[in-house]
């Protein structure tokens, strides 16, 4: 059987070693893509150093994926060898992981990279894009419910809302979304010198989170607006980004946080909703969303879709050196909040 390189953990909590896998076979419904991008995510150092998540070892990790179709499964139509895809790779599935050169993948679950865009930006969209999306788009419990048939009209015109970690991966394709559906008004949480580039996605206004503490920002917000504030969007995940986004809600409002370690003290009578996304696609309760999501994705990342105000643009990326083991060091950079406002990115071809 045909071997790739792939990165590996062969216990909990162990160390990744370099080693070979068989290339996965196709199967009905699925595509085999090869591997030309693979981005790193802080879910893969923590599951690595926690043993979070992942319930069988050896386990390959990496969900944020690009690359080219290289065997196309029977019952899959509109695909092809040699199209370009991107999509969220899989964490249960060894053979729907990112971090080795060829992975496998349901065809409904992809979406198609426009001929502009490379695949290290592509291999910047998948995990993060979904997080926000879910987040935000997709019907309660999973999300807020704000547009989960992606209508196309603005309907918050005139809305003010805020995005607590505007600079992370996640945050800057919340902000993006809550743009598409109109929001007027966007304020976020992050570091002011990333003003500039935040206001091209959307924002309006920034807080500078070098200057604010966590357990100030309700308080900077009402100073900043006193609009009704019905959607907060924490990307952040902090106990303290948790509270400040439930404080600073007005009465029957709603905030998503990426991470609920601990719920924020709150009143059961203001009304506020305080819910956690989960973002994959690969969980059978948000499969159908997941369909949805990547149906759609195709058009926001294509710039000759939608007009330029409301295309989905990638994270800003650094490409890591030596292939799969450079990823090692890249995850040990974001386990240790070495990396500010781009996204890793390895390309598995070229492990030596």
């Amino acid at each position: 059987m045909p071997q790739q390189k792939a990165l590996v953990l062969q216990s909990k909590q162990a160390q990744f070693i370099l080693e070979t896998r068989p290339i996965p076979i196709v199967g009905r419904g699925q595509l085999l893509v090869k591997v030309l991008a693979a981005g790193l995510n802080p879910v893969d150092w923590k599951i690595q150093t926690y043993g979070a998540f992942v319930a069988n070892y050896p386990a390959v990790l990496g969900t944020d994926i690009a690359g080219e179709i290289v065997d196309v499964g029977e019952d899959v139509t509109g695909w092809s060898k040699g199209d370009k895809v991107v999509y969220q790779g899989s964490y249960f599935e060894n053979d729907g992981a990112g971090f080795q050169q060829y992975s496998l993948i349901a065809a409904d679950f992809v979406a198609r990279i426009p001929e502009k865009m490379s695949y290290d930006e592509a291999a910047t969209i998948s995990v993060a894009f979904a997080a926000a999306c879910m987040g935000l788009f997709a019907e309660a419990p999973i999300g807020l419910g704000l547009n989960p048939h992606f209508a196309w009209e603005p309907q918050f015109m005139g809305k003010t809302t805020v995005v607590i970690g505007g600079s992370t991966s996640v945050g800057q394709y919340a902000i993006q979304l809550l743009k598409f559906v109109g929001f007027s008004r966007i304020i976020t949480y992050a570091s002011a010198c990333h003003f500039d580039y935040l206001a091209t996605l959307g924002i309006t206004d920034i807080i500078d989170r070098g200057t604010t503490p966590l357990n100030q920002l309700s308080l900077a917000v009402k100073k900043l607006t006193c609009d009704p504030l019905l959607v907060v969007f924490d990307a952040l995940g902090f106990p303290e980004a948790q509270q400040a986004g439930y404080d600073m809600l007005s009465k029957g409002g709603q905030v998503m946080t990426i991470n609920n370690d601990q719920r924020p003290q709150k009143s059961e009578s203001d009304g506020k909703i305080f819910r956690e996304v989960l973002g994959t696609v690969h969980l059978p309760a948000q499969s159908e969303f997941g369909r949805r999501m990547f149906r759609s994705l195709g058009k926001f990342i294509d710039e000759g879709v939608i007009k330029a105000s409301c295309r989905i643009f990638p994270n800003r990326l650094e490409v890591l050196p030596h292939g799969l083991s450079g990823i090692v060091a890249g995850l040990d950079r974001l386990k240790n909040n070495q990396v500010n406002a781009v996204k890793l990115v390895a390309h598995p071809q070229d492990t030596e």
